[in-house]
């Protein structure tokens, strides 16, 4: 498992080099999520329903790192080459101030 920071993270993202997949809930992916991110709740989380990401590195993130984590425990058993997420999740994206999109 490999964690990236969140300034690390929105690197990735201006270079054209992450996908981020927020595995939490939509109510809480509603309320804010990291600009570009895509919802795959952990509760019906499928590693097949992943998106190719082509020659960029899919990042998982959710609130504190938790549930992202337990995905990528998901992906290992798929066998799916998934190993990244966001360390500290949402949170830690919000405190270091970058940028948050939000629905409706």
């Amino acid at each position: 498992m490999r964690d990236v920071t969140a300034t690390e993270l929105q690197g990735m993202i201006d270079r054209g080099e992450a996908i981020v997949v927020d595995v939490r809930e939509p109510d809480e992916f509603a309320g804010g999520h990291i600009p570009g991110a895509i919802n795959l709740p952990l509760s019906r989380f499928d590693p097949a329903a992943l998106p190719d990401p082509g020659s960029r590195t899919l990042v998982l993130n959710c609130a504190g790192g938790k549930r992202s984590a337990m995905a990528l425990d998901r992906c290992a058993v798929a066998e799916a080459a998934v190993d990244t997420h966001l360390a500290g999740g949402f949170g830690a994206w919000r405190q270091a101030g970058l940028p948050v999109a939000q629905e409706g």
